[in-house]
């Protein structure tokens, strides 16, 4: 399985500069733009304009698509803007057989899921010549994609979580996150409406939510 080098703390549906330079200056180790239909979307184009404005040491930037063709793919990383695309949709397996990129699976699993059936959905994405650099698990609500504000299955990420290197999402906030970590023991966390008020990111958000996360990752690497 391919490793990254420290844990994540993802603040995702980035739309303008002032929240991604709250998410750079908390500490945030990666920002993500929803390129797919949603209330967050935002185009290439402007994703480029906001990270003209962060210091070349910026958090990794990570492009959440659903269901995009390989060759869309390939064109939004060649800008070089992007680091690691996020897949979040329907995509099969084989779709990394044409993607020569760093990649993470969003996977979402209905509660009362076991572990076994997670395995056999996760397997095939690390079982591949180009595997997945990490599994993404989100909230399950039918007919939705993600950023939704349900929490996911705790119990089967701490399971799966022994086993992948497993970004945690769905409903996690600053007043939550800290208990998650502690938790699951996943190897990131990914924040979106958790880290909103009245539909926008709030930079106090941002920072809370970063602080408590980087806090209870440290306090588990040192234990």
């Amino acid at each position: 399985m391919p490793e990254i080098s420290s844990a994540q703390v993802k603040i995702c549906g980035i739309r303008d500069a002032t929240s991604a330079l709250a998410a750079n200056e908390a500490g945030a180790t990666a920002i993500g733009f929803m390129l797919a239909p949603s209330r967050r979307q935002i185009d290439p184009s402007t994703v480029r304009e906001i990270l003209d404005r962060l210091p070349a040491a910026r958090p990794r930037t990570v492009g959440v698509v659903i269901n995009e063709p390989a060759e869309t793919l390939r064109r939004l990383f060649a800008d070089s803007w992007l680091d690691v695309i996020q897949l979040s949709g329907d995509e099969e397996p084989s779709i990394l057989d044409e993607l020569p990129v760093r990649t993470w699976k969003a996977l979402r699993f209905p509660l009362g899921t076991d572990s076994d059936t997670a395995r056999r959905s996760i397997d095939p994405w690390f079982d591949h010549p180009r595997p997945v650099e990490a599994v993404l698990i989100d909230a399950s609500v039918p007919g939705r994609y993600g950023g939704t504000g349900h929490v996911a299955d705790w119990a089967l990420a701490a399971e799966l979580a022994r086993e992948y290197p497993l970004i945690l999402a769905g409903g996690l906030t600053p007043e939550t996150v800290a208990a998650a970590i502690d938790v699951v023991r996943p190897f990131g966390v990914d924040v979106s409406s958790g880290v909103e008020s009245n539909g926008a990111k709030d930079p106090v958000r941002i920072r809370a939510f970063v602080a408590a996360a980087l806090a209870t990752f440290a306090s588990i690497h040192v234990s």
